[in-house]
C-alpha cells in the first residue's frame, strides 16, 4: 500500500487505523482536539503506559552509565520520580539493542526524572545502539534554548535503528535538534517538546527515517518542530499534534534536492500531515521545498493561520483538502493540487 494512504481516512464513522491500535471515530474533525490516540496529546498526567520499576534502579549519574553497560535487549533501566542526573561533560552514550530507558512522567502528577547537561559544546547526548529501543516518562534538558548562537550543535538523541521509539517524554533545550529519526518504523509520539531553536537550524524532530510516526505530541518554539532532509526513501506521518505558538520559521519542513545540492527536486518518497492543530497565526505551517515522488496528502488539520496567508506550500505531488482555517474554522473550499 502506498504508505500516503496508510493511517487515516476520515469520514463519519471510519474506523482510524494508527500505530496505536484501531478505534472508532464518530464524526468529521479538524485538528488535534478529538485524539484518536487514547492517551493526552504530549504525554504527562493521563498517560497509561508508565513504568514503576526496572531490572536496574537508577539514581546517579554513575549508576546509569553503568546500567547502560550492562542492560541486555528487553531489559528496563528505570530511573525513579525527584531524581535528577547530570550528564554534563558525557556524550554519545549509547543505549543497547531491545533496552528501555523509563520514568514516571504523569503518574500521579510526577513531571519526570531530570536528565539534563550544561554544557556547551557540540555533541550529541544519546543515541540507540541498536532496534527496538525505547526512552519513555522521562525529562531531557540540554543546555540552552534560545535563538543564538550560544552553545554549538547539541542534540538529544538519534534513532537511527528498525522500531526505536521515545514517548511521554519532555525534551527541551537542545538548540539544533532534539530527537534525530534515521531507522525505519521509528515512532515519537506523546511527548512535550520545546526550544529547539538555534537560528539556522533547531528542530524539534529531524527525520531522513523511512516510515516514521510522529504522533500526538506537543511542540512549541522550535525554529522548525518537524524536518525532514528529503532524501530518497524518506517519508514521515505528522497527526494528532498541537503546535503551539511560538517559532521562528515554518513548523513542518521537507527539504528538497536543491537543499541537498544533489541535483535532484526530490522532496522525500511521501507526507502524510492530518488532525495537526497548528496555533501560530504568522509563519507558514508545512513547507516542502521539492516534489514527494509518491506524494504528499494534508487533510483535516486546522490552521490558525488564514488560507489567504497560504499555511501549506509545496513544489509538486501534493494535495491539499477538508482542512480548516483561522480561529472560526473555516472550511476549505475545494482542493488544492501542486
Amino acid at each position: 500500500m502506498n504508505p500516503v494512504c496508510y493511517c487515516v481516512m476520515v469520514l463519519a464513522l471510519v474506523m482510524v487505523c494508527s500505530p496505536f491500535g484501531l478505534t472508532e471515530e464518530p464524526e468529521e474533525t479538524f485538528g488535534c482536539e478529538a485524539n484518536a490516540t487514547g492517551n493526552p496529546i504530549g504525554g504527562g498526567e493521563g498517560y497509561s503506559d508508565i513504568f514503576t520499576k526496572g531490572d536496574f534502579t537508577v539514581t546517579t549519574k554513575e549508576e546509569l552509565l553503568a546500567a547502560l553497560k550492562e542492560a541486555r535487549a528487553g531489559q528496563v533501566i528505570f530511573v525513579p520520580d525527584g531524581v535528577e542526573i547530570d550528564l554534563t561533560g558525557q556524550q554519545r552514550i549509547a543505549i543497547p539493542q531491545g533496552v528501555t530507558l523509563a520514568g514516571t512522567r504523569g503518574l500521579n502528577g510526577s513531571a519526570g526524572a531530570r536528565i539534563f547537561t550544561t554544557w556547551r559544546k557540540s555533541h550529541g547526548l544519546m543515541y540507540a545502539a541498536g532496534r527496538e529501543v525505547r526512552i519513555t516518562g522521562l525529562r531531557f534538558e540540554g543546555a540552552y534554548g534560545g535563538t543564538e548562537k550560544v552553545a554549538d550543535h547539541s542534540s538529544f538523541c538519534s534513532l537511527g535503528h528498525y522500531r526505536c521509539e521515545i514517548d511521554n517524554c519532555e525534551v527541551y533545550n537542545f538548540n539544533v535538534v532534539g530527537i534525530g529519526v534515521g531507522g525505519l518504523d521509528v515512532h515519537v509520539h506523546h511527548n512535550h517538546i520545546h526550544h529547539c531553536q538555534r537560528s539556522g537550524y533547531g528542530y524539534g524532530v529531524a527525520t531522513n527515517g523511512t516510515n516514521a510516526r510522529i504522533i500526538a505530541n506537543k511542540f512549541n518554539a522550535c525554529r522548525h518542530h518537524i524536518a525532514s532532509g528529503g532524501a530518497p526513501g524518506s517519508g514521515y506521518e505528522a497527526a494528532w499534534n498541537l503546535i503551539g505558538p511560538e517559532a521562528t520559521s515554518h513548523h513542518f519542513d521537507m527539504h528538497g534536492g536543491r537543499d541537498r545540492g544533489d541535483n535532484t527536486d526530490i522532496a522525500g518518497d511521501w507526507l502524510h500531515i492530518h488532525h495537526n492543530t497548528f496555533e501560530n497565526t504568522t509563519r507558514q505551517s508545512i513547507v516542502i521545498r521539492g516534489v514527494p515522488s509518491q506524494g504528499a496528502e494534508i487533510h483535516h488539520n486546522w490552521f490558525l493561520l488564514v488560507a489567504s496567508k497560504n499555511p501549506v506550500v509545496s513544489r509538486g505531488n501534493t494535495r491539499v483538502y477538508d482542512n480548516v482555517y483561522g480561529p472560526d474554522k473555516t472550511p476549505q473550499e475545494k482542493p488544492i493540487e501542486f
